[in-house]
């Protein structure tokens, strides 16, 4: 998979009210600049949440939006952890740097989320 734009890399300084992050550029001109971001996960993130984490924002595609930034990856114990709950769930765990873009590999040990007929039979 790739991102539609590339991601600009960053250092989470902190996440609040379960859907914004607060991060600090850490390349390109606005380096230093800390912006809010909109975390699309509105789980606990135990663990992806830490002040320091290396993380990757995508741009907001649309101008009238209010968060001009959305928090795609964070970076934990040496994996890179896909936090958007809007993107499949068919992330490889290995991702390489690709034409200015970080993408994110499918493999096919790992698949979206399948439902289960069974599931929903009552018993």
């Amino acid at each position: 998979m790739r991102f539609p734009d590339p991601l600009l890399p960053g250092r989470l300084v902190r996440r609040y009210k379960r859907f914004f992050a607060d991060v600090e550029l850490t390349e390109g001109a606005k380096a230093g600049d800390v912006v809010t971001a909109h975390c699309p996960n509105p789980g606990s993130m135990l663990g992806l949440k830490d002040p320091g984490l290396p993380a990757w924002l995508s741009p907001a595609r649309n101008p009238d939006r209010k968060l001009r930034y959305t928090l795609e990856l964070v970076e934990a114990d040496g994996a890179m952890v896909g936090i958007n709950t809007g993107w499949p769930g068919s992330f490889s765990p290995s991702m390489e740097p690709g034409l200015g873009q970080w993408a994110v590999t499918t493999s096919p040990a790992i698949g979206p989320s399948v439902s289960s007929t069974s599931a929903k039979k009552r018993l």
